[in-house]
């Protein structure tokens, strides 16, 4: 048989399944719209363990992502440029640009997800290499330019681009996970997610931090004090290069796609080019959609300034950097079972009803993490952090993590139980681009306008009306043997300014998610004419 009669059979085979009524396309289901099937992981144990490790692998340029504007900020970049750096974070928002070239074009011999699979992982380990051999310099940690300032431009440009490699690896990943697991286990490609994207993050921040930190690493982990740290960003960066080639190979290797369909997998047609767009704008245009693309596109205004700027705020208030990535290790227990956790309340038929109760939490938590940047610098006595101070902090960002995690791994659940797989990944693209695109912006807007909100003067009594708003107006007040001192810190405004826009959202969309879960999976398909 050839290889085109071969797949053309095989599309006919998955057309025919989703062509058919949306009560027969899912009579092995359910005997009703809502009606659970309970999971078996027999014989997806496997294909579970290779979803959580693809997602891990795609946590370490996050966990990267993360870890570079603390080495800035150590260096006196502004908040406007940590903004600028921010950036990067936005391929994962953007992706739905080339998703449907990812699902349509493709290998059938090679297989339709690792036609992307492989080749962005093997860039993205010899972009890592690259970027292992020249970041030092870039940061201005090279030799000779200890004191040299970080070239934030082209760090956000070579960041951006290994992110957008990670972003078509989280293409491919995620429509690959509808089709390797099994209808009744689909569920936990959400727990593979979350649980794999927080280990990811965990060695690509957290550990490379304390790692990276000559404090933590003298205190806890040598004999005799060295000047550095056990790794270095251009080391980590090398050695998870050559991690990501090997993982690479290997599923290139050993991992095959499922060719002929099994009825107790969802069907994946195949879609052509300009038919995978035809699709993003049917999906677009229901009604259901659009609704739920404006509620993740404003969920996170109320947490933008929180979870953007609080950390890099206390930074500056005197918390080491090395200290805040090492006390997220006591965190990583909780992370990695609290998704576990959640997903047991979230594989029902209303899992929005978790993500709903955990926003006045994280709503109040804005008002915690303010006091707490407020209090840390009458707290810190030259230079050292008490050991309470440390409790405390530890106490509000478990609190944190769980309202975080309620949310995260709800929507998740409930972007798995909306997708139609007729669409492949796309459908899953479009909801979890909706959800970082809903992170990002807040976040990025809240980095850029921190300073055009924090009001500053000039303490000596000649230069009244110098609000020191540019270097040179600094020069002039020091000059004049006064100092700047913070008369307003825009932080405390956006913090305020958040929590009433996150609460006016919750009493706007609360009624409308409620009725979005409640919907029928039917009106969750797109049109059966676009998928022939």
């Amino acid at each position: 048989m050839s290889r085109s009669t071969r797949r053309r059979q095989e599309t006919s085979r998955s057309s025919s399944a989703v062509n058919g009524d949306v009560e027969e396309q899912h009579n092995t289901m359910s005997s009703g719209p809502n009606a659970e099937v309970p999971s078996d992981l027999r014989g997806d144990r496997c294909n579970i363990a290779i979803l959580f490790f693809l997602y891990l692998l795609q946590g370490i340029p996050m966990g990267l992502a993360a870890a570079i504007p603390m080495l800035m900020q150590s260096h006196g970049v502004s908040y406007k440029q940590q903004a600028e750096f921010s950036l990067v974070n936005w391929p994962f928002s953007l992706k739905l640009l080339w998703a449907p070239i990812v699902d349509s074009i493709y290998s059938n011999r090679f297989g339709r997800r690792k036609s992307w699979l492989i080749p962005a992982q093997l860039l993205i380990g010899f972009f890592m290499i690259f970027l292992g051999a020249n970041v030092d310099s870039w940061l201005g940690d090279g030799k000779g330019e200890k004191e040299a300032e970080p070239c934030v431009g082209f760090l956000t440009l070579m960041f951006f681009i290994l992110n957008f490699l990670a972003a078509t690896q989280d293409i491919a990943v995620d429509g690959w996970a509808l089709t390797m697991l099994k209808r009744r286990n689909v569920a936990y490609a959400s727990t593979c997610n979350s649980v794999g994207q927080s280990a990811g993050y965990f060695f690509g921040y957290v550990v490379f931090m304390a790692l990276h930190s000559p404090d933590i690493t003298n205190r806890y982990l040598r004999s005799v004090p060295q000047p550095d740290g056990l790794v270095t960003i251009s080391s980590f960066l090398n050695m998870w290069g050559w991690i990501f080639l090997t993982v690479t190979i290997l599923v290139a290797i050993l991992k095959r796609e499922q060719v002929v369909h099994n009825p107790e997998h969802e069907p994946e047609p195949d879609l052509g080019f300009y038919r995978a767009y035809g699709l993003l704008w049917d999906i677009s245009k229901l009604p259901s959609i659009r609704v739920l693309a404006f509620i993740l596109l404003t969920a996170k205004i109320g947490f933008s300034a929180c979870d953007a700027v609080t950390g890099l705020k206390l930074v500056d208030a005197g918390v080491p950097k090395e200290h805040l990535a090492f006390l997220a290790v006591l965190l990583v227990p909780l992370q990695i079972v609290l998704p576990i956790a959640i997903s047991k309340y979230t594989t029902g038929s209303r899992p929005l009803d978790v993500y709903i109760a955990a926003v006045p939490y994280r709503l109040f938590f804005n008002l915690v993490a303010g006091a707490i940047v407020y209090f840390t610098p009458s707290l810190i006595t030259k230079g050292d952090v008490p050991l309470y101070y440390y409790i405390g902090l530890l106490l509000f960002y478990t609190c944190h993590q769980i309202t975080l995690y309620m949310m995260f791994v709800a929507i998740m659940s409930f972007f798995v139980r909306i997708s139609d797989p007729a669409v492949g990944g796309t459908y899953m693209t479009l909801l979890n681009t909706l959800a970082n695109m809903g992170t990002t912006w807040p976040s990025t807007l809240s980095l850029y306008i921190v300073d055009s909100l924090t009001f500053r003067g000039c303490s000596s009594p000649l230069l009244s009306n110098n609000d020191c708003s540019s270097p040179l107006e600094v020069q002039d007040c020091e000059a004049a043997g006064g100092i700047c001192t913070v008369q307003l810190d825009g932080y405390y405004v956006e913090m305020a300014l958040c929590t009433v826009l996150g609460l006016l959202w919750l009493w706007w969309a609360r009624p409308r998610i409620q009725a979005l879960q409640i919907k029928e999976v039917r009106e969750w398909k797109v049109r059966r004419q676009r998928i022939r």
